[in-house]
């Protein structure tokens, strides 16, 4: 499979900012790699997801495969006397990273103003605590690089509460193979679709039944896919796998998740997943994930009736400064043109 490919699309991807229920720009930047490589017939759905069915060879079966492209991000909460904005999160960001970090705000108007988000105790010879002070969500500002000295300044750009922030991803490729940047969860994942999108597409490669692909954007709040086809027998969600801690993951394997915090995956569709990589040589670990939901989970809580399972490249210091590395990709890629075509 094209892995060239793949590496062609993160930029434009990782770099369109989309946290969850900002889905204009993404969508514009999908839509136009879906109809580069020839599938133009999709549609977007009242929430906002891009939805593209594909014709499988058996015609009586339908499956689901998601991966969603909603990030975690930062709202403006209230504009504090000062200029500086005070901000909530959207999704769940690990904040303490987040101190220092370069930012964009997003007018309702579409206007957009650059900024830094910091501590509300940002300096060693001001602040007695700068070092100790928590870096939580009451106490991280965004610093406007614009003249304001008070809310009524602020006011006058445009900007106001229940605007997005956003942070930047700082996405690295290394010569050494790592990807590592912000919202790996889920844009590595959106990529590996499209590659193997393109790569049945080029080569003529029919499913083996039908497909309802998805692209979400609200899954880092919840209910990405509550509202997917009720006609599917089978989802599988291609998103982060877990690394740390006692747990088998690692970034240059498939990790295939048997149980997250949200309850067990389908034990059927698992175990074929866990066959095909045994069969296939693909280096993959089975595992359970602590802390963690995924669109699977909200498919099942919206009642959709299916057999649901979870598969995706590890990730290193999910939600904060990500990392994985192009052999878990490819492993995730490998496995997931098999589930779709075996």
């Amino acid at each position: 499979m094209n892995l060239e490919f793949l590496k062609s699309i993160i930029n434009d991807i990782f770099l369109t900012d989309s946290p969850s229920g900002y889905y204009i720009s993404i969508n514009n930047v999908l839509g136009n790699i879906l109809k580069n490589i020839g599938y133009s017939d999709f549609k977007i759905t009242n929430k906002g997801s891009i939805e593209l069915f594909v014709e499988g060879i058996d015609k009586n079966k339908n499956i689901a495969i998601a991966a969603h492209d909603d990030t975690l991000g930062l709202m403006v909460r209230s504009i504090n006397g000062d200029g500086t904005l005070k901000i909530t999160n959207v999704g769940g960001p690990l904040v303490p990273t987040l101190d220092g970090e370069y930012c964009k705000i997003i007018t309702r108007s579409g206007a957009i103003y650059t900024g830094t988000i910091l501590s509300t105790s940002p300096s060693v010879h001001v602040y007695k605590d700068s070092a100790s002070k928590s870096r939580d969500i009451d106490n991280i500002i965004v610093r406007l690089d614009e003249k304001v000295s008070n809310r009524d300044d602020v006011l006058k750009l445009g900007i106001n509460n229940g605007d997005y922030v956003c942070y930047d991803t700082k996405t690295v490729i290394t010569e050494s193979g790592f990807l590592k940047s912000r919202f790996i969860d889920d844009k590595a994942s959106v990529c590996i679709i499209l590659a193997v999108l393109e790569y049945m597409k080029k080569n003529n490669i029919k499913p083996r039944c039908n497909i309802y692909c998805y692209f979400t954007n609200h899954e880092e709040v919840g209910h990405g896919a509550a509202s997917i086809n009720k006609s599917i027998e089978e989802f599988l969600a291609i998103d982060m796998g877990c690394v740390g801690l006692d747990l088998a993951g690692n970034e240059y394997a498939v990790s295939i998740c048997a149980k997250d915090s949200s309850g067990p995956y389908n034990y059927e569709l698992t175990n074929k997943l866990i066959d095909l990589a045994k069969n296939n040589d693909i280096n993959h670990v089975i595992d359970i994930f602590p802390y963690y939901s995924s669109d699977v989970s909200a498919a099942l809580r919206a009642g959709i009736d299916c057999k649901g399972a979870l598969i995706g490249s590890g990730v290193c210091a999910s939600h904060g400064m990500e990392r994985t590395h192009f052999d878990g990709i490819f492993n995730t890629m490998k496995l997931l043109y098999l589930f779709l075509t075996k």
